[in-house]
């Protein structure tokens, strides 16, 4: 039976009937699934002209369907990086969507870990700062999972389950801000409609710029760095979500004072539905900078989304 065709630099590749229990050679291309995200968009956009890497997005593999790897042949892939992951977070909370999160974040990753170990592939599965619940402040890469909500308990899933895989990254991320809806863009938003907000002032982490997020992924490919878990965020000073408000509020002209910090229960109380969420969501850099790594200042890279998304809105509200 052919199997599912990448796009992007893909050729046609048919899939190979295999024995029970044979494991195939891995070939020398990459596959990068949740294509159309917004971490998707960002290895598209890295790897621009690169043949050797193909891409899936959830229209051509949907990670929640039964078995969605059975017509996937990896082959021809080293390397496969899962930027696919349902990130509702509170829609999580629902009976649907705790079906549709498990699904996706945990058994999906399981099944893709098989097929990775099967193939000799190098499995890369992006994670969250969920997965823990936010007790400690800086979070280091062998903290025990403790999520609090189903999408953090989803995520944690797949971590254990990316383990498995003999040969993997787990790039451990947050508060990632890319083209797509997110805390960023909603705050840029309500500045250019020159609306006052408020915005938790006691949860603390930094923004994972999907960019510098994809880099960091390709750092690790590339130099062939040790398996296991890596946390990539931006770097720079620790920041309260109402702080990373203001900044937004500032560079896009409008006052600090826009925003109005308050604690985060308060801010839930008007979200009916809202999920918990850890207090402190800080990752400790110091393993992917030893690794040769080292994320751009988030200060600097929120100015540079900023200006990219002011272009983009110029572009289609004239």
């Amino acid at each position: 039976m052919a199997g599912l065709v990448a796009t992007g630099g893909a050729r046609a590749i048919p899939r190979h009937r295999m024995r029970d229990g044979e494991r195939l050679r891995s070939g020398d291309r990459t596959l990068v699934l949740g294509a159309d995200g917004q971490l998707g968009r960002a290895f598209r956009e890295m790897y621009r002209g690169d043949t050797d890497v193909d891409f899936l997005t959830r229209t051509e593999l949907d990670l929640a369907a039964p078995a969605p790897f059975d017509a996937v042949d990896l082959s021809p892939y080293a390397a496969v990086i899962n930027a696919a992951a349902y990130t509702s977070v509170d829609t999580a909370e629902t009976p649907a969507g705790r079906a549709a999160a498990w699904a996706v974040n945990a058994t999906a990753v399981g099944a893709l870990a098989r097929a990775c170990t099967r193939h000799g592939a190098t499995l890369v599965q992006v994670s969250s700062s969920h997965v823990f619940d936010g007790r400690v402040r800086v979070h280091d890469e062998d903290e025990p999972l403790s999520p609090l909500g189903v999408f953090g308990a989803s995520k944690a899933a797949g971590d254990i389950a990316a383990a498995s895989a003999p040969r993997h990254y787990i790039v451990r991320s947050s508060w990632i801000v890319g083209d797509g809806n997110n805390f960023v863009t909603a705050m840029a938003s309500l500045a250019a409609r020159g609306l006052r907000t408020e915005a938790p002032n006691d949860r603390y982490g930094r923004l994972t710029f999907t960019p510098d997020l994809a880099a960091a992924v390709r750092h690790l490919l590339a130099t062939a760095a040790p398996y296991g878990t890596y946390n990539v965020s931006n770097a720079g000073p620790v920041q309260s979500r109402a702080d990373i408000a203001a900044d937004v509020h500032e560079m896009l002209g409008c006052p600090r004072d826009s925003v109005t910090g308050v604690p985060a229960a308060r801010y839930a109380a008007g979200r009916p539905g809202a999920a918990p969420r850890p207090a402190h969501s800080t990752l400790n850099l110091a393993k992917i900078e030893a690794a040769g790594f080292h994320p751009p200042p988030a200060r600097e890279a929120l100015a540079r989304f900023l200006r990219g998304w002011k272009w983009g809105r110029a572009l289609w509200h004239p």
